[in-house]
């Protein structure tokens, strides 16, 4: 049996000490529903669709003052999308972040391998992946 693997990691500055621990609270609040399955009525609307994805450790930056640390072993990309897009919306709207990810396999298997990126604005959020490319470009 073979283990797959999604794995991303993203700094999300922040502008203040009080901006971090907001995000680092919502961050608590999805892994409560995680456990729980209970969502929290301050739980912000445009977040909960994504609450099931919510597959990523939330931490503060060591190297970054008041910023945010986003980290996978096991995917969470649409949710950490959109948290990153919740976080601009609230505190950088003319920001923008961009990360990649990796698919990865523990075994040698030709349909676990790959990756995607994604540019995430206060208005949108831009995704591509490997495969899509690879289907769209190749002959």
């Amino acid at each position: 049996m073979a283990d797959y693997f999604t794995k991303f990691s993203v700094v999300v500055p922040l502008p203040n000490a009080a901006a971090q621990a907001d995000a680092l609270e919502l961050a608590a609040q999805a892994e409560q529903f995680l456990r729980d399955d209970v969502t929290p009525e301050s739980f912000p609307a445009s977040l909960r669709d994504v609450l099931e994805d919510w597959r990523f450790d939330s931490h503060p930056a060591s190297d970054t003052e008041h910023a945010l640390w986003l980290d996978t072993y096991s995917g969470g990309i649409d949710a950490a999308c959109a948290f990153i897009q919740h976080l601009l919306r609230k505190y950088n709207p003319a920001g923008q972040i961009a990360f990649e990810w990796a698919f990865d396999c523990s075994k040698p298997r030709t349909d676990a391998y790959g990756g995607g990126a994604a540019i995430i604005t206060a208005r949108r959020i831009k995704t591509m992946n490997t495969s899509e490319w690879l289907s769209k470009h190749a002959r």
